[in-house]
């Protein structure tokens, strides 16, 4: 039996509930509504005519949390809109929002209590509707599904992948590139769903590079996405990119979203080195992750003995221990945390005791004072010579024990 589409299904929703329905994307842009209605409203009108929501009429119902909700939210009317009562169902799929469809209220309901009762009986309608979206989103059709593989299996070096990536139209005779590593600081590691969590970063970098003619290709994976962008010594692409894809990853998670890198590696100019290239991207993006010093946009030979550290190797644990005794010394004696950040932030900044005490909101005097309590617990001066550098390769090392896995 033939699968019904988008239209149909919105139609015998709204036909089981008896109410006038519309269906929107996430950026309020109308995509199907039942054609029976009793009375429809202003803003309803209007959106059918436009076939967008409104500024005003989307801030009144952003107002009501529906951008995070996994539940139907009641929105009450506005008269002041010419807006009847609605509510809205998050349309999901495994954790990841596709849309939203509404149901209008008619004139006379004091309550949403009846529709939220009939909501249980199309459940199964529902979820075609939800799977239907998901699947005419662009990220994720097939054609591109396999290509974004390729591509990632070319940024971890497999030869074939390489050769094909080499052959195509974004790629051929565009270079030299860079290759961009974008990560969620705080998010990284995702929810208990994988496949829901590389399918929300392929759609958000996709839309997050829409436009951008310097971003050539993009791929998500579990924990991160990657973009090939053209060279360039300028970084505002890069930052349009970045908060696109923060808003993009926020409004598809369903989640706030406080913090999002970018690791871009040096140019290069042959397919082969894109694996080098997204090694020093994904360092980058894992670098300024545990050391916000660095700031969000970050080139790989920005990052110090962060790039040694890397290159070092190691596991999950590498790093933890930093093997130095003064280092621990310090830390058996720094149970209030006050004297590690004031050194780190001492090394930091050029030895600056004005730069440490306005960032740490103390007075120097206070700065002075915990640099003598340090030299009395390690017995020499940690300012100067090999002792110095001992400490501050700890201290970073200690950071980068704590990256992110990518």
């Amino acid at each position: 039996m033939q699968q019904p589409d988008v239209e149909q299904l919105v139609e015998l929703v709204a036909l089981r509930l008896r109410r006038g329905l519309s269906l929107e994307d996430l950026d309020g842009v109308l995509l199907a509504y039942s054609s029976n209605q009793s009375h429809a409203d202003r803003v309803r009108v209007n959106f059918l005519l436009s076939k967008r929501v409104p500024v005003d009429v989307s801030a009144w119902q952003l107002s009501h949390g529906i951008a995070t909700a996994v539940r139907p939210v009641i929105v009450p009317a506005n008269e002041e809109l010419g807006m009847l009562g609605r509510v809205c169902v998050p349309l999901l799929v495994r954790g990841f929002r596709v849309g939203y469809l509404w149901v209008q209220l008619d004139a006379e309901e004091p309550t949403a209590g009846s529709v939220l009762a009939q909501l249980p009986d199309v459940e199964r309608q529902l979820e075609q509707l939800s799977a239907l979206l998901l699947d005419s989103n662009t990220a994720e059709s097939e054609f591109r599904r396999r290509r974004e593989q390729e591509f990632l299996a070319a940024c971890r070096g497999e030869a074939n992948a390489v050769a094909a990536v080499a052959g195509w139209k974004e790629v051929q005779g565009r270079g030299p590139w860079q290759l961009v590593t974008v990560l969620d600081a705080d998010g990284w590691a995702g929810g208990s769903d994988p496949i829901a969590a590389t399918l929300i970063h392929r759609s958000s970098a996709l839309q997050a590079t829409i436009g951008v003619d310097a971003a050539l290709f993009s791929a998500g994976t579990e924990t991160h996405a990657v973009v090939l962008f053209k060279e360039s010594t300028g970084r505002a692409d890069h930052a349009q990119v970045l908060v696109h894809y923060q808003l993009e990853l926020a409004k598809r998670g369903g989640r706030p979203v406080q913090r999002v890198i970018l690791g871009t590696s040096e140019g290069f100019s042959r397919p082969r080195e894109l694996t080098e290239a997204y090694r020093q991207s994904r360092q980058a993006a894992q670098a300024a992750a545990v050391d916000p010093q660095l700031g969000e946009l970050v080139d790989s030979r920005a990052t110090g003995l962060y790039q040694l550290l890397a290159s070092a190797g190691g596991g999950a644990g590498a790093w933890a221990d930093a093997g130095s005794v003064y280092f621990r010394m310090l830390e058996d004696h720094d149970r209030n945390g006050e004297l590690l950040p004031v050194l780190e932030l001492f090394y930091d900044n050029d030895s600056s005791v004005q730069e440490v005490a306005a960032k740490l909101h103390l007075h120097r005097s206070s700065i002075y004072n915990r640099l003598g309590r340090i030299r009395q617990v390690l017995g020499v001066d940690p300012l100067k010579g090999i002792v110095r550098l001992e400490l501050h390769a700890a201290l970073k090392a200690r950071r980068w024990a704590e990256r992110p896995r990518l």
